[in-house]
């Protein structure tokens, strides 16, 4: 279908962001169409939270984003909060649940948080075009015309008063992410922060993942530490490295060369558990106690371990054998393991983009470009970056809605 030949607002991408920008903007009465290059909407919307969609989270605070200007993402967080999303779920009728650390999640499937857009912005008379690629975009001279931007598309040319960008990053490139919205910025001169995946799985090398072969597919709740920043969740064993929530939440902090610490029992004082069982049970062997605490395997390869760590730690013995500093020794395998990632898994499977559009180029109350009256940017383009959880929804909804209301 041909889209029109002009419009108030013209939204590219129809993702999370997008919609709810278009959805919010048709309903202050402007005239609102999205185009999206791919052949259906709200792709990584339907595969999120293995396809139940963790649309946000009871408790959203600064502190869960990264930006290169951590106060950015307070004005929009404000005036669109966790609570008036909920609003609209419970207005729609979405059955939803809670789990831990406060995460919603819908207790049917995502589609319904994408049906949830796609009726506001029918109800609201948003018009949404799929597969429409944009060719170039040019902007007019906004005293003699009255619009701002004109863009030739795959299905025809518009031209536009508001333009917004709501293309997202570049993870997920099977899902058609592209890096789009940061050649936009490029072009109206908007300055770029650099680019990287977050919530992403760590890559292990060769040696480690021989070291580490019989624990694959073995998971446990663990901390997990890199520079300053700790995260309490379960932690996974791959073919590849190391996934699961806490290594996801610790690689967006994470920069090639550092190591990370795992404290595989962060939940107790071992070697007070361990000089315990010396007198409760002086015959039981090292390895029948750790794997009372975490998976046999795991337990298993952490003991193989000792014995790079003393000599004298090379044999497993009953647990009454080993003297205080040994204890001390075993412990700190368990709970001060270091290692160094290869890398990571990268853009193929990244939940999110890191960077992106330079916030300090843009109004934090509209989303609005400082230097380009009209032009916008929201979501995940935009160098604000959510915790694992619902946050990055959070961000899509509340700058999505913060736009909408200047366009």
């Amino acid at each position: 279908m041909p889209i029109p030949q002009h419009t108030d607002v013209l939204i590219i991408g129809a993702g999370a962001a997008g919609l709810m920008c278009a959805a919010a903007a048709a309903a202050r009465g402007r005239k609102v169409v999205v185009v999206d290059h791919a052949n259906k909407v709200g792709k990584k919307i339907l595969m999120s939270g293995g396809g139940r969609c963790n649309f946000t989270n009871m408790e959203v605070l600064p502190k869960h984003y990264l930006s290169a200007n951590e106060h950015f993402c307070k004005s929009a967080l404000a005036r669109y909060t966790q609570w008036d999303f909920i609003g609209l779920v419970l207005k729609h009728g979405v059955a939803y649940h809670e789990k831990k650390l406060g995460q919603l999640f819908c207790d049917n499937k995502a589609q319904d948080i994408l049906d949830l857009l796609l009726d506001e912005c029918a109800q609201a008379g948003a018009s949404i075009v799929t597969h429409c690629e944009i060719h170039t975009i040019t902007a007019l001279n906004y005293e003699k015309l009255p619009a701002r931007y004109h863009l030739v598309t795959s299905l025809g040319e518009i031209v536009c008063e508001s333009l917004v960008i709501a293309t997202g990053g570049l993870s997920i490139p099977t899902m058609g992410a592209t890096g789009f919205g940061y050649q936009v910025a490029e072009q109206f001169g908007l300055a770029l922060k650099p680019r990287s995946a977050g919530l992403v799985p760590f890559t292990l090398s060769p040696a480690q993942l021989e070291q580490f072969k019989d624990c694959v597919g073995n998971a446990a709740e663990v901390r997990v530490t890199c520079g300053e920043q700790s995260f309490t969740e379960n932690i996974l064993f791959t073919h590849r490295g190391l996934s699961g929530p806490a290594i996801l939440q610790i690689s967006s902090y994470w920069q090639p060369g550092q190591t990370v610490t795992v404290n595989l029992l962060p939940h107790m004082d071992l070697v007070a558990y361990l000089t315990q069982q010396q007198q409760a049970r002086p015959k039981v062997l090292l390895t029948t106690l750790m794997s009372e605490l975490l998976t046999k395997s795991i337990a298993q390869c952490f003991c193989d371990s000792l014995a790079s760590t003393s000599q004298t730690l090379a044999d497993i013995r009953p647990i009454n054998q080993y003297t205080p500093k040994e204890l001390q020794a075993i412990a700190d395998v368990f709970q001060q393991w270091e290692f160094m990632p290869a890398g990571t898994e990268g853009y193929r499977t990244a939940e999110v983009t890191l960077g992106g559009v330079d916030v300090d180029c843009l109004s934090s109350k509209t989303m609005e470009a400082k230097n380009q009256p009209g032009l916008f940017f929201i979501g995940e383009v935009v160098d604000v970056t959510g915790h694992l959880g619902g946050f990055n929804f959070q961000w899509a909804w509340a700058s999505g809605f913060a736009a909408a209301q200047f366009v």
